[in-house]
């Protein structure tokens, strides 16, 4: 069999050919890997949540929705930097929901130096994906020392609580101390840290510093600030309900999120002083748009300012009995300006409502209690206007009638003559400026022309006059002098 060279050289040709196209195509397609995995890495941006101050409504809704704004933004690490003295309870299990359900890893870190995450700070760091503290801070003290009606134990702080299965605590208390209990114990069991310390923490009230902490597997990890963290957490796989995470946070670009409005407006009114000045202005608005109809003002910002007001306290572990003894109060002390009790439903509204404002709110946590000097300056602030405005009232009903029949009841005129003499004689006198009719009262007779008469009843268009005399003239200028 003969070889022809001529296709040989041309097979050859184009095996040549074929591997250089190949190889210019895998060189070409290295750098646009390269690229794709940076920006799956380290260009993957993290996020900071600065949370600082008591645990409420308005910190849930800011962490939960910049949780979900990580996730659109895919993010691939969240950071809660932590500094709270405890908060409430749903507000707590709202935040640790959202962090276990969330599908970009959340590490908390308790910074800067002097911060602390105590009670139901303490749970959040425990739920976390990884935990980390800045040196010079501390957690701890998740004792539940009081159950409300907000739905369950609230976590507080109590560097005096002590050990959850004492003798001679109630039931309640013990119920409180083993749900709290198994709760953090739970989640040290799902994060792999200390559950003996996490349920001292809870029976026994105790603390730990940044490096205690870190020697007893409390937490992940210490920092100094944030870019420490990051370069710390680089290269570090963390496990979510998404799947295998390995960090590339070095150099990785951050994003700061800070309450926005809706944050802010939603921490105002939920402050308890807040609120319950809220809907003492929109009872009194609304009670002023009721005795005066027609202002219209005074109800649409009595209306808005209730209903804000009665939506905040929803949101509070608020008492019933304190909001009860509020609104009593108030109706004591609004039937004060129309009943004469003298000042005894005045006092008593002062009282009612002085009372259900220090037990309105049915928690100790840190910045959900209502301090007493403003429930002082509230009652001081309500008795000074509702008496005044009694006083006004009652000065108004002393005032002489100025119009109608009543009005003229007491005036004093000048006879101008009579059309007929003796008894059932009648005239004309002049009475307020004015022409009138008159005739005697009773049997007697009507005086001469020029006489000064007083006005003793009126029957339509005619009065009844009796003479004056100069006892009747001085008791009649007294009268008026007093008015």
């Amino acid at each position: 069999m003969k070889t022809n060279p001529f296709g040989l050289l041309c097979r050859c040709a184009g095996r040549a050919r074929r591997a250089w196209i190949f190889l210019l195509l895998a060189f070409g397609m290295a750098p646009v890997a390269g690229a794709a995995g940076a920006a799956n890495g380290a260009s993957a941006p993290v996020v900071v949540i600065a949370v600082a101050g008591a645990i409420g409504p308005a910190s849930a809704d800011f962490i939960v929705r910049s949780l979900a704004r990580a996730v659109d933004d895919r993010a691939q690490v969240a950071i809660l930097e932590l500094d709270t003295p405890g908060g409430l309870d749903l507000s707590m299990r709202s935040i640790i929901k959202a962090i276990l359900a969330s599908p970009v890893p959340v590490v908390s870190f308790i910074a800067p130096g002097g911060a602390r995450a105590a009670s139901a700070g303490t749970y959040i760091v425990y739920a976390s994906h990884v935990a980390a503290m800045a040196p010079g801070t501390n957690l701890g003290a998740a004792t539940p020392i009081q159950i409300g009606t907000g739905g369950g134990p609230k976590p507080e702080a109590s560097a005096s609580a002590a050990s959850g299965t004492q003798a001679g605590e109630s039931t309640e208390t013990r119920k409180q101390v083993h749900d709290a209990a198994a709760y953090i114990r739970g989640l040290a069991q799902l994060r792999g840290r200390n559950a003996e310390w996490a349920e001292r923490a809870v029976r026994e009230a105790v603390s730990l510093s940044a490096s205690e902490a870190l020697a007893q597997h409390v937490i992940d990890l210490t920092a100094a600030d944030i870019p420490d963290l990051l370069a710390k957490l680089d290269g570090r796989h963390v496990r979510t309900l998404a799947g295998e995470h390995v960090l590339a946070t070095k150099g990785a670009p951050v994003i700061t999120l800070l309450p926005d409005w809706r944050s802010r407006f939603l921490a105002t009114i939920t402050d308890p002083s807040v609120a319950l000045i809220l809907v003492m202005i929109g009872m009194y608005g609304l009670f002023f748009e009721f005795s005066n109809p027609g202002f219209m003002l005074p109800g649409v910002a009595g209306a808005i300012c209730l209903l804000v007001g009665l939506f905040a306290l929803q949101l509070l572990p608020i008492s019933f009995v304190g909001l009860g003894l509020i609104l009593l109060g108030i109706g004591f002390l609004v039937a004060e300006m129309f009943l004469p009790t003298f000042g005894t439903l005045g006092i008593g509204g002062i009282i009612a409502f002085s009372i259900g404002a220090l037990m309105l709110i049915d928690t100790d946590v840190p910045g959900f209690g209502i301090p007493v000097g403003v429930v002082a300056g509230l009652a001081i602030v309500t008795a000074l206007f509702i008496f005044s405005v009694s006083a006004v009232a009652l000065k108004a009903r002393r005032r002489p009638v100025v119009s109608g029949s009543e009005a003229m009841l007491g005036s004093v005129g000048v006879m101008l003559g009579d059309e007929t003499s003796g008894t059932g004689a009648s005239g004309w006198a002049t009475v307020r400026g004015e022409r009138w009719r008159v005739q005697g009262a009773g049997d007697h007779a009507l005086p001469a022309r020029g006489a000064r008469v007083r006005v003793t009843a009126r029957h339509g268009l005619t009065l009844t006059v009796e003479a004056m005399n100069e006892a009747k003239e001085q008791q009649v200028a007294w009268d008026q002098s007093k008015r």
